[in-house]
């Protein structure tokens, strides 16, 4: 499975640098110098891939600014708006603490009230300045965000498949509304 780590926002400056809007809670490690990724642009059925090689990272008014190898100058760079930058799930270290994971392990987990009730499921993992949130998609078809905080999302069972949550009372009706 492949994750998006970060999309090319814009160039930057004339030497091919390139604005990207990160998409990961690792940027030191994603985006370090000579790391490589796939850089796909296009849509739907109309994308190409590319491998990319990171030459150089470096943060500047809080955006990240990355340079790519073989990317030297602004009309290169500009070709790459949008390109997503990805990496492969496979090749991910699992993290150490027991109460940290990565966004592809919670997304598709079964989501259940603190009875053993189905509520629905992982779907998306959004990340917010104030925390991540579990996009959860209702058994009705609806949708709700879940702050995934240990008071809301006491347990998660990977091997199981499944998340227990605890939201407070009116929190999943307003996705419903």
């Amino acid at each position: 499975m492949e994750l998006v780590v970060g999309r090319v926002v814009k160039s930057h400056g004339v030497r091919g640098e390139l604005v990207v809007e990160v998409r990961t809670d690792s940027p030191e490690e994603r985006f370090a110098p000579a790391s490589r990724l796939v850089g796909r642009t296009g849509r739907g059925n109309n994308t190409a891939d590319r491998d990319v090689t990171i030459e150089a990272a470096r943060s500047h008014s809080g955006r990240l600014l990355v340079r790519l190898e073989g990317v030297g100058d602004r009309d290169t760079a500009d070709a790459l708006r949008g390109m997503l930058l990805l990496v492969d799930s496979g090749a991910l270290p699992d993290p150490q603490d027991p109460d940290e994971f990565h966004d592809h392990q919670l997304v598709g987990l079964r989501v259940l009230d603190t009875s053993g009730d189905r509520l629905g499921e992982v779907v998306e993992v959004v990340h917010t300045a104030a925390g991540e949130l579990l996009g959860i998609r209702l058994a009705d078809g609806s949708d709700a965000l879940v702050p995934f905080v240990t008071e809301m999302v006491p347990e998660v069972d990977l091997a199981g498949g499944t998340c227990v949550i605890d939201p407070p009372e009116g929190l999943l009706e307003l996705g419903s509304s």
